[in-house]
């Protein structure tokens, strides 16, 4: 498993959007995307000035089924 970078919120958001995933709703500081064709759902906190974090990373990819690979490519 390559190790992830901390990244901004924003940049995950355009790689899920990449993914097939389209922003349904805001809720305060979090963006919920869904995802039609397998109906999954995910929150990604957006604070400003603040990075995430490998393990929220990890989590989110897991929940999205984004293997750590497959977001590798999509990041370059």
């Amino acid at each position: 498993m390559p190790k992830l970078p901390i990244l901004q919120a924003r940049k995950l958001i355009k790689i899920l959007k990449k993914a097939g995933f389209v922003q349904d709703r805001v809720e305060g500081s979090h963006y919920i995307f869904f995802r039609l064709k397998d109906k999954r759902t995910i929150s990604v906190p957006v604070h400003k000035g603040r990075d995430l974090g490998r393990g929220l990373l990890v989590s989110i990819l897991r929940d999205a089924d984004i293997s750590p690979e497959e977001f590798m490519k999509m990041l370059r």
